[in-house]
């Protein structure tokens, strides 16, 4: 996905947005330089009567001020929001066929959190970039233009100084530019050893290796710490020469206004013209370190949606049955072009049977699973649905009949219908209450503080590991899909809980086709296959 279109989009609005916030800093510069004048013109004691004007401009700038900046800020982010969802739309409809082959090591969670974070930076720019830069553009035209009415070289003054500004501008997006791989991989680092500490600290302190990782973060930390100083140089030094620039410049017009055969009005309203404008011009410090966040977020974006899908989806024949005979024919298949990570493997699959799919890590037992549920394509052999091969049926159809849980099922931020609903969205309220009946969640639920209302994940109630797992299990259960895969569904509980979770598991799922994939032995007695993937074991 380009980020050209929402770009194109967007643009009327970020320029009316633009002359909004113009208006504003002008009236601004306007207020400050019409001040300057009536205090000095006052400081002469004339007849009030010829002050009026001014006095009435300072009351008028003062109030349109606020007033624009008001209608730029409310344009502005109808704008930005507007933007943002639609290119998430975009960017998770572009994400579906890549997952999860296409994801890399990361968790799905972090490559979604990642992706939002990216396109916030790359959308946001969009205000913290553009409206900035149009209304210095439209402030800086206005004093030039003022000041060179007034004393011709005076206006020369201002346009040098704002021509060295963009000049130092630039300079500062060059060094935020080059400072954000730098800074992304440092991040990155510190994420990944964070990662492993949090999650695995048990198995660290087994080996005795927690005082390394440790280490590693320390290390890790230190050099995000150096990143972000060579980050703040960009935006230290366009701050920095704005407010140098600022006042060369307030010296030279001091020295215009001195030689210039002009009242004192006047002059006290060229002296402050450049303290004026200054506050048109520092948010561009900001601005840089936007635009280079936004550049290097829009490539992450382009690189991760650019690549190619790991499924074909070329094919229009829907399935024949809604009780599909799954059948793997020498398949063999990999994550990685020219590696094969499990196979040739033949596995059948007849409606209502449970098979086990167990093996040493590494043995392809995932890899497997990812090709049954249509998340990766065989390299080698065939996989038949029906005795039709997937590759020449409808891959949303294919992908309808089949229900995964995963090792890690993920709990949205939201209540109780909305984290199960999304597996039947026309599913009523006593559907979902029998899915949580079946996968063992009757007591648990009926503890509930608000029902299907209340509020689960981040800011709500907690969930357990048992309790995740079965919840993932209801899923699978209101999604009423003829087959059910289920990665590891017990990989991080106690063997109480684990046995417990099986027990729903296969009450759950009885009549489905079930393919279990466990490196533990609970379960294992209800199935009717075992499929040993360990090297050297014959299938």
């Amino acid at each position: 996905m380009s980020t050209s279109t929402t770009t194109s989009r967007r643009a009327p609005l970020d320029l009316l947005s633009g002359v909004w916030g113009g208006l504003a800093l002008t009236s601004g510069v306007a207020l400050t330089a019409t001040s300057g004048w009536l205090i000095v013109r006052a400081s002469e004691r004339p007849v009030i009567l010829t002050l009026l004007t001014a006095i009435v401009s300072v009351r008028a700038f003062g109030m349109a001020r606020p007033f624009f900046r008001y209608l730029e800020r409310v344009r502005s982010h109808d704008s930005a929001l507007a933007g943002l969802a639609g290119a998430r739309t975009d960017v998770y409809a572009a994400l579906i066929p890549l997952t999860p082959a296409r994801l890399g090591r990361r968790s799905r969670s972090a490559v979604l959190s990642g992706v939002v974070d990216d396109l916030t930076d790359v959308v946001e720019a969009h205000v913290r970039v553009r409206v900035p830069l149009w209304s210095a553009a439209l402030a800086a035209t206005f004093t030039t233009i003022l000041t060179a009415a007034l004393v011709p070289t005076a206006g020369v003054v201002v346009l040098s100084w704002v021509a060295a500004v963009g000049a130092v501008t630039a300079l500062g997006l060059h060094l935020e530019r080059a400072s954000q791989p730098v800074l992304g991989a440092a991040r990155a680092e510190v994420s990944r050893v964070a990662e492993l500490v949090g999650r695995h600290t048990g198995e660290l302190q087994a080996i005795g290796a927690e005082g390394e990782v440790l280490d590693q973060l320390d290390r890790a930390q230190v050099s995000l710490d150096r990143a972000l100083r060579r980050q703040c140089r960009g935006r230290a030094l366009v701050t920095g020469g704005v407010l140098t620039l600022t006042g060369l410049a307030t010296l030279a017009m001091a020295r215009v206004a001195v030689e210039a055969d002009i009242s004192a009005g006047v002059a006290a309203l060229l002296v402050v013209v450049p303290a004026a404008l200054a506050d048109a011009l520092l948010p561009l410090a900001d601005a840089v370190r936007a635009r280079a966040r936004a550049e290097q977020s829009g490539d992450r974006v382009t690189a991760l949606l650019d690549q190619a899908p790991a499924v074909a989806g070329a094919g229009t024949i829907p399935p024949t049955s809604t009780a599909p005979h799954l059948r793997l024919d020498a398949v063999g298949a990999g994550w990685v072009d020219g590696r094969l990570d499990v196979g040739p493997v033949t596995l059948d699959l007849p409606p209502g049977q449970r098979t086990a799919i167990v093996g040493a890590n590494g043995s392809g037992k995932s890899t497997l699973l990812a090709v049954l549920a249509r998340a990766l394509d065989p390299r080698s052999g065939r996989y038949l649905v029906d005795g039709h091969d997937v590759l020449d049926l409808a891959l949303d159809d294919v992908r309808d009949l089949i229900a995964v849980v995963d090792d890690e099922p993920h709990i949205f931020a939201a209540d109780l219908r909305a984290n199960l609903v999304l597996a039947h969205p026309k599913a009523s309220d006593e559907d979902i209450v029998d899915a949580l009946r079946v996968a063992g969640l009757t007591e648990w639920f009926a503890a509930l503080p608000d029902g299907l209302g209340t509020r689960l994940g981040t800011g709500g109630r907690g969930v357990s590991g048992g309790e995740r797992a079965r919840l993932a299990l209801a899923r699978a259960v209101l999604s009423r899909r003829p087959v059910v895969l289920l990665d590891e569904p017990v990989a991080h509980l106690d063997h109480p809980t684990a046995a417990g979770v099986m027990r729903d598991v296969w009450a759950a799922t009885s009549g489905r086709t079930v393919v279990l994939v466990s490196h533990r032995h609970e379960g294992l007695d209800d199935v009717d296959v075992v499929v040993d993937l360990s090297p050297g074991t014959k299938e």
